[in-house]
């Protein structure tokens, strides 16, 4: 679960403690009325959280459209890269005032590397900031200063990939083995 799922869940069993706090205390409530009351509550913020989900999906894809089509081929030469809050970063300016206050308060997988002939601080995903090493040249697609993937690299999930494929392959290779070899004893 991520850290904003468990804030979630808390602030639901606050709400919802809460009210039945305040039913307990108040005379002329049963039983069966605050466990009406708190299922309303319940409902209320599950119908939200879907409603905020929905939206925050539609964003998204927004999003992943505009990088889709924005992204291009480059080379780049890793100087450094670190986990770090964007305002401790050498982010331009209208990129900090452009982005989400959660997000600012975040700490973000941030590499510094040569560009071209300028060197500038880029943003990338976990995935591909665990591949990228220091002192090294990667091709990687660019959206702004978002890496949205590095070619010729394998990453962690692919490796994982392989050695499932291998392994299987490997199965499948001494399953039919046994086979041929029970088909030429029975011979």
């Amino acid at each position: 679960m991520t850290k904003m799922g468990l804030i979630v869940l808390a602030a639901i069993v606050l709400i919802i403690g809460g009210v039945v706090a305040f039913l307990v205390m108040t005379p002329g409530f049963g039983f069966v009325d605050i466990l009406l009351i708190v299922a309303v509550v319940i409902f209320i913020i599950f119908g939200a959280l879907f409603f905020l989900s929905r939206w925050s999906a539609k964003k998204q894809s927004e999003h992943a459209d505009i990088i889709e089509s924005s992204k291009q081929l480059v080379d780049i030469y890793v100087i450094d890269k670190k986990r770090e809050k964007p305002a401790n970063a050498n982010l331009p300016k209208m990129v900090m005032d452009n982005m989400p206050r959660m997000a600012k308060m975040m700490k973000l997988n941030l590499v510094k590397a040569k560009v071209g002939k300028q060197i500038a601080t880029l943003i990338c995903d976990k995935k591909y900031f665990d591949v990228l090493q220091v002192k090294k040249s990667f091709k990687v697609e660019l959206a702004g200063l978002y890496i949205v993937s590095v070619k010729g690299v394998k990453t962690a999930d692919d490796k994982k990939r392989e050695e499932y494929a291998r392994k299987q392959k490997e199965k499948a290779d001494k399953a039919a083995q046994k086979l041929l070899k029970r088909g030429i004893d029975k011979k």
